[in-house]
């Protein structure tokens, strides 16, 4: 195990275009809008071969268009009226009480609300740690997703990342004997300061789910345990997964997080993050200027993402959502199949839309968008990626 530290590379930059700087004059809007319609349209036909990462590019709210023309500002808390009145927060407490579904919750028993992402999410899921077990160590694997580093470090919390098994779960093993080192050295005395650990469901690289009820297990060792499950990408997976993997409040989560643009699919990253009510403060009026109680971690925050996700689950349900998963699952072991022909060496997580191979030349990543890590490439069967894509891939890999 040990403290997290960073490594990294020179990012590609983006560079400034001349023609897109605000000047003093005003800029000739009817311009403006056909070119904004023209990069519309270059990413629209870009869409089908983005097949690394996990945001799912099939939708089309355009007839959604008129609430463009609307401001709807959620202040503070879902289910807290607010002097504004312009609020779509019936909306956001319809998607809560879906996805508390989805996470094995019963929706009365559960706080939450609609987020900027999955970030977002993490971050108020430690801070409600944070405020249980002031003094424990927060606990994640060497594929937990970046931002719990940085959410460790906004709050002030020591992160211990721990390595991970082949299939990339986080080794539970390595998580006890943490666990008892740390009780060892307490010095405030008692059951020991606990243990905080993020579980991550849907590894960034391999998709993996960590196991919550074998986590929570192993981490007592240091007292008392608080879970929160990183479940952006695999939360919707993980619920209607063949193989049941244990990820959710049923299984011992206390907090979850999970993306609404990733597999659900939206034009603008969202979110919902949970909490069991019980661990919650007692709403109170944040400010008089408002009226509006508060537990939100921004005080503004989109209406129109709480607007887009309920319009994309109520066109699902919970029986449409398993359909989608599914449909996914079986375009992940197609990719498996058509990259064995292609010799690439693909492997894949038990029920996970990641597929990992040999990384190929250059302009097949550039090309096909896919994400990479070493001498290894993945691609994830969100809800855009075909069966014509996988094979026109293959081709490419194929290709001397």
């Amino acid at each position: 195990m040990t403290d997290t530290a960073t490594t990294s590379t020179a990012p590609d930059t983006v560079p400034e275009i001349p023609e897109l700087l605000i000047e003093d004059a005003p800029a000739d809007t009817a311009a403006d809008t056909a070119r904004l319609l023209d990069l519309t349209s270059a990413l629209r036909s870009e869409a089908p071969r983005i097949l690394g990462f996990p945001g799912n590019l099939a939708f089309d709210f355009s007839d959604l268009g008129p609430a463009l023309a609307v401001l709807t500002n959620n202040v503070g808390d879902p289910t807290s009226g607010d002097a504004s009145g312009v609020h779509t927060k019936a909306y956001e407490q319809a998607v809560v009480r879906f996805l508390a579904q989805t996470a094995g919750a019963r929706p009365d028993d559960v706080y939450g609300y609609v987020t900027t992402g999955g970030t977002e999410g993490i971050l108020f899921g430690l801070a409600t740690a944070r405020r249980h077990l002031p003094h424990a160590h927060v606990y994640a694997s060497d594929q937990a997703h970046y931002s719990v580093a940085k959410a460790a470090d906004l709050l002030g919390l020591r992160l211990v990342t721990l390595p991970s098994n082949d299939d990339g779960t986080l080794d539970p093993e390595s998580l006890k004997l943490a666990s008892f080192f740390h009780r060892r050295v307490n010095p405030h005395g008692g059951r020991g300061p606990g243990a905080i650990v993020v579980a991550t469901i849907g590894t960034t690289m391999c998709g993996a789910y960590d196991d919550v009820t074998e986590l929570r297990k192993w981490a007592t060792a240091s007292g008392d345990v608080y879970i929160h499950a990183d479940a952006a990408s695999g939360g919707p997976i993980a619920a209607h997964a063949p193989s049941a993997p244990r990820w959710n409040f049923t299984h011992g989560a206390d907090s979850i997080s999970i993306s609404g643009h990733k597999i659900i699919g939206a034009p603008v990253p969202c979110g919902v993050v949970l909490a069991r009510k019980n661990l919650i403060d007692e709403p109170v009026i944040a400010s008089e200027y408002t009226k509006a109680s508060a537990r939100t971690l921004g005080c503004s925050r989109s209406g129109l993402a709480a607007l887009l996700l309920w319009s994309a689950l109520r066109r699902l349900g919970h029986s449409g959502l398993r359909a989608h998963i599914l449909r996914c699952l079986e375009t992940a072991q197609y990719a498996v199949d058509q990259l064995t022909r292609a010799g690439v060496r693909p492997t894949r997580t038990a029920d996970s839309l990641t597929v990992c191979f040999d990384r190929p030349a250059d302009w097949v990543v550039h090309k096909w968008h896919l994400a990479c890590e070493g001498s290894t490439a993945h691609l994830i069967t969100a809800g855009h990626v075909t069966r014509t894509a996988i094979d026109d891939l293959c081709r490419d890999l194929s290709t001397p």
